[in-house]
């Protein structure tokens, strides 16, 4: 006996070197790089006859498992890495053809079992001591595999791969219209785009690995030749052997060698087939067959008639062909009798749904409203759905609920976006909660030019208005857009006007889309820190609609409601003193002043305001009439009026020298000065002097 001591292990090799070469064979990417050169050194390297056998065992199961794992998966793309693996499997076997065809060549005088038992049983096992027996079943297999079974997966391969490729711009289209219309979360969306884009490259790779079966076929065939012929030349020539014996044992040796390597081509070859034609198919193979085959009893009925009138043929065995009748028979008895009864339950199933459903449903689902909704004319149908997805609107429309989000602090409803016939055919109409809040016409192809300036655009093309803001602009052709460009003008396509248009609304109607649900929906997300003082408030001092009631407030002077847990503490704090939303939306608006002057700061770092008069402060102070909650503006229509006029001069003053100010007045009178200007400049701020954050550089640009 040899005692091996602690610090060394078998054969000479340390135990840590030991442990080096385990862990390395734990990595499966290392043992696949070991696993590929080991196929690669087979193609250079002579095999001994007992290493061969071993490879041979290896490449037989192998293909078993790539058939099994074909037969058991539920999708194709559950083996994603089946051409990969059919490569492998491909390498793996021509490397043991030139394995076995240097064995043959070298050492085939010597007996059958030169190239290592497994051959020599194939051969023999299937040729029973005749050569020509086993020529001609090799030929048959190579038949089967090349013609039949090779060339059907590879054409089915490339007609996938066709068609899926063709149906792909459908396909992601589909995802984001549904994405638009809020059906599916960006979650889902991207999940369905990876596995369009999986199942794409999937079928592509099918398409060319079935070229890899193909080549095998014609490979086997030419070993085979070369090992008949180039063997008895050898035996007969070198070796000194007779022509009978040479052409016996080369034989054997060739179509044994030949059929240990077709059969595996043959297995995995079935295994690609079963694969590209699975496409569309749900479920294991097993279940799909069953299930179709069995689904129709009337086939089966058909088909136990035809067996009994085959087993009353003179010369037919009679058990065999009754025996099949019979079952088919029975089995079609049986499938008839189920889905009858499943017929009957699915008829009984809507009956008692409509009588235990209320008879006024119907009227209820006929008053379920859209809260966005855009109808677009025949002619608009492209910007839906155009081939290259260049100008889609619904992209625009993603990216829009997106950023409204980040802005206003709450994800807008989806916009359901749907034709119209009875509409003009350029034209579309934006309605919010089933009534019109806007409507222009576009025009697909074209852009929209406009004069920074606000005057008219010197190009040929059709004058009209800006639909958003009521601009003079005009419709060129795709040919004039350069020249547009160089001329200084602003250049818009048409499903960017739309998707303006579809902003300005939404924030001009901010307020009616924010429900009751969202806010819910907002509290429940708080912090946990936050949410106890939700519950110091809520509803022992206020309601959750008085909470909407005050967010619906912020969001009608475009105040972004992100900030929900600062919002809160205003809220908190101004519950000492009033419960009315009006007023406790001015004390919100102090504990928020930080982030109202960073909206609307200009790019020099400053705010730029336009201070209210002494005489003005003085004016709306002695027009307010009545006490706390129940105040009111009652000032003179021609003060009124002045006070307007000298508003919209003051500012438009200010847009000429480039600045977008904001009316800064006292506390006390803000939100009746704001009531007045939104009624003619509703994207015009109104900052009480409260809501100046100390740290804000401030800069004058009028007066009023």
């Amino acid at each position: 006996m040899t005692d091996v001591t602690a610090g060394q292990g078998i054969g000479g090799l340390s135990m840590p070197r030991l442990s080096a070469l385990g862990v390395l064979l734990k990595r499966g990417d290392i043992g696949l790089a070991v696993g590929v050169m080991t196929i690669l050194v087979v193609l250079i390297l002579p095999l001994p006859p007992l290493l061969l056998d071993v490879f041979l065992a290896i490449s037989i199961i192998f293909s078993v498992l790539i058939l099994m794992t074909a037969l058991f998966i539920q999708a194709p793309l559950e083996f994603s890495a089946f051409p990969t693996v059919l490569l492998i499997a491909t390498m793996l076997r021509l490397a043991l053809n030139l394995a076995s065809t240097r064995l043959i060549l070298a050492h085939g005088h010597e007996g059958t079992a030169a190239a290592g038992h497994v051959i020599q049983a194939f051969g023999n096992f299937v040729m029973g001591g005749n050569f020509v027996i086993g020529v001609i079943v090799f030929t048959i297999l190579v038949i089967v595999n090349f013609v039949v079974i090779t060339k059907g997966s590879g054409r089915i391969a490339e007609v996938a791969a066709r068609f899926n490729l063709d149906a792909m711009p459908g396909k992601q289209m589909a995802i984001d219209a549904d994405l638009s219309a809020g059906l599916v979360d960006e979650a889902e969306a991207r999940r369905r785009r990876k596995q369009l884009e999986d199942e794409s490259a999937f079928y592509g790779a099918m398409d060319g690995a079935s070229k890899f079966v193909r080549g095998d076929a014609i490979a086997g065939l030419l070993v085979v030749f070369i090992n008949v012929i180039g063997g008895m030349i050898i035996g007969i020539a070198q070796q000194g052997m007779a022509f009978s014996e040479a052409a016996h044992t080369y034989t054997v040796l060739t179509i044994g060698d030949g059929l240990v390597t077709q059969v595996p081509a043959l297995i995995v070859s079935t295994a690609a087939g079963l694969l590209v034609s699975k496409a569309g198919v749900s479920g294991a193979a097993d279940q799909a067959l069953l299930k179709q085959l069995s689904g129709y009893p009337k086939a089966l009925g058909m088909s136990a008639i035809v067996m009994g009138i085959l087993a009353l043929l003179p010369g037919i065995p009679m058990l065999p062909f009754v025996a099949l009748g019979g079952g088919a028979g029975a089995l079609a008895y049986v499938i008839h009798r189920r889905n009858k009864q499943a017929a009957a339950a699915a008829v009984s199933k809507p009956e008692a749904d409509a009588q235990a459903a209320p008879a006024e449903e119907p009227v209820s689902a006929a008053l379920k409203m859209d809260d966005l909704k855009i109808e677009l004319g025949y002619a608009l149908l492209p910007l839906v759905n155009a081939a290259d997805g260049s100008d889609r609107v619904t992209e625009q429309i993603k990216a829009l609920r997106r950023s409204l989000a980040a802005e206003l602090g709450f994800v807008m409803p989806p916009v359901r976006i749907l034709d119209n016939v009875a509409l003009e055919p350029n034209t579309y109409v934006i309605k919010v909660k089933e009534v019109d809040a806007g409507s222009g016409r576009v025009w697909p192809g074209q852009y929209m030019v406009m004069d920074p300036n606000g005057g008219q655009v010197d190009l040929p093309g059709l004058h009209t208005t800006e639909p958003t803001f009521g601009l003079p602009a005009t419709w060129i052709d795709a040919a004039l857009k350069e020249e547009a460009a160089i001329k200084g003008y602003t250049v818009v396509d048409a499903s960017t006007v739309l998707a303006t248009h579809l902003t300005e609304v939404i924030k001009s109607n901010v307020a009616e889309l924010l429900s009751y649900a969202e806010v819910q929906k907002l509290l429940k997300e708080l912090p946990k820190e936050q949410a106890e003082l939700l519950k110091d408030i809520v509803p022992s001092q206020i309601t959750t609609s008085g909470i909407q009631r005050v967010l619906q407030l912020l969001l009608a002077e475009r105040v972004s409601i992100r900030d929900l847990g600062t919002i809160l503490e205003g809220i908190a704090d101004g519950l000492a003193f009033t419960r009315n939303p009006g007023m406790l939306v001015e004390h919100v608006r102090v504990r928020i002043a930080r982030q109202i002057c960073a909206q609307h700061m200009s790019p020099g770092g400053y705010l730029p305001i336009i201070a209210l008069s002494a005489a003005w402060e003085h004016a709306f102070a002695e027009a307010i009439v009545g006490q706390g909650e129940e105040r009111s503006l009652a000032m003179q229509p021609s003060k009124l009026t002045e006070f307007v006029t000298l508003v919209r001069q003051r500012f438009e003053e200010a847009a000429r020298e480039g600045e977008a100010p904001v009316l800064v007045t006292s506390p006390g009178i803000r939100p009746f000065v704001r009531d007045i200007v939104e009624r003619f400049r509703a994207q015009t701020a109104v900052l009480s002097q409260a809501e100046i954050h100390p740290r804000v550089r401030l800069k004058t640009v009028g007066t009023i």
